[in-house]
């Protein structure tokens, strides 16, 4: 009988002794994101997930999981290790862009990971939240706001790690405000495989750090992100 997803998961906190790290990827599926721009972020993803899957140390650290907002906010994947995930979910472009309850969403998820990793005495790195978007959210205010304000708690805490990714120039404003310094980082078109090659990398990087390791070096960026 083949085992679930859940069940997978479940034996590996158990047995896997690597110090985890949860990585969330908060998504802009609205309907601007028709064409390209959703094809190039599908094939990102699918090549973080590869390259993932295919370094020694990463593949037993990271866990991913993937919150998309296009009309509402929807888990698209669960956090867990990619190679025992199955598919990878293909993202479709539609509706309004729903950020504050997407990044609730999220961040939801990410405390609930590291309850199970506490709950299993799992050693675990702090978790980071990738937020992507190309627009101004239009979702609820009061969901927007409560977002932004666990966000700055979190990261003011040391108690989580949010890439704010900013596709084109429409709301950048907003993606500042998620930023932890207020400056969101600018997508060079939609160099999406560049940034989750990127990504894949520093996650290889923290994967193999010591465990009391204050500061850790990540790839440059400039493969990707406008330069200022």
């Amino acid at each position: 009988m083949e085992k679930s997803i859940e069940t997978l998961r479940e034996e590996d906190l158990a047995d896997n002794p690597e110090k985890r790290l949860a990585v969330c990827l908060c998504l802009d599926c609205s309907g601007s994101m028709q064409g390209e721009p959703i094809d190039k972020l599908n094939e990102g993803i699918r090549l973080f997930y590869d390259a993932i899957g295919k370094d020694d140390k990463a593949r037993y650290a990271a866990e991913v999981g993937i919150v998309s907002f296009g009309g509402g906010a929807t888990i698209e994947q669960k956090i867990g290790r990619p190679d025992y995930m199955g598919e990878r979910p293909v993202l479709q472009a539609m509706g309004g862009t729903p950020m504050g309850e997407a990044v609730n969403l999220a961040l939801d998820m990410l405390e609930e990971c590291k309850e199970e990793y506490k709950k299993n005495a799992v050693a675990y790195y702090q978790p980071w939240l990738i937020l992507m978007s190309d627009g101004q959210p239009n979702g609820s205010p009061e969901e927007l706001g409560r977002a932004l304000s666990r966000v700055r708690d979190l990261t003011k805490g040391s108690k989580l790690t949010v890439m704010s990714i900013c596709i084109g120039p429409d709301g950048k404003s907003v993606m500042d405000s998620f930023a932890p310094d207020g400056k969101s980082h600018d997508l060079d078109g939609f160099k999406f495989e560049d940034f989750f090659t990127w990504l894949s990398q520093s996650v290889s990087s923290i994967s193999s750090s010591a465990p009391d390791a204050k500061k850790i070096s990540l790839p440059p960026s400039s493969n990707w992100e406008v330069a200022l």
